[in-house]
């Protein structure tokens, strides 16, 4: 799969707990974007943060954590970041998706088995 020299980054920042079609959102989405064909997706998981309530939600020792943030992030041209944020619209309840227009200078990968 190749992907364009100019192209998009997407990036969806949710908690941890938000839920989609029975299943974790955040797998749903990169279940979603794969099935669509983008480029590819990486979730990473963050240690601390705040949102729209400013309630902190932290990996500390002495705390519990909860619904800590989850950051989504899909490149891929802006035609097809385009299309698939129209699929998000159903998915995310809460949350913020930002766009970003990046330069891809290297992909590297190998054909997925099936």
């Amino acid at each position: 799969m190749e992907i364009p020299y100019d192209s998009v980054l997407l990036r969806i920042i949710i908690g941890e707990s938000d839920r989609a079609e029975g299943r974790p959102l955040y797998e749903a989405i990169v279940l979603k974007a794969r099935e669509k064909g983008l480029a590819g997706a990486t979730v990473l998981r963050g240690a601390m943060g705040f949102g729209k309530s400013s309630h902190l939600h932290t990996t500390k020792i002495l705390r519990l954590s909860y619904d800590l943030p989850v950051v989504i992030e899909i490149v891929d041209s802006e035609a097809k970041i385009e299309a698939f944020l129209k699929l998000l619209d159903g998915m995310i309840v809460g949350g913020m998706i930002t766009l970003e227009k990046v330069r891809a200078v290297r992909y590297v990968g190998t054909k997925p088995a099936d």
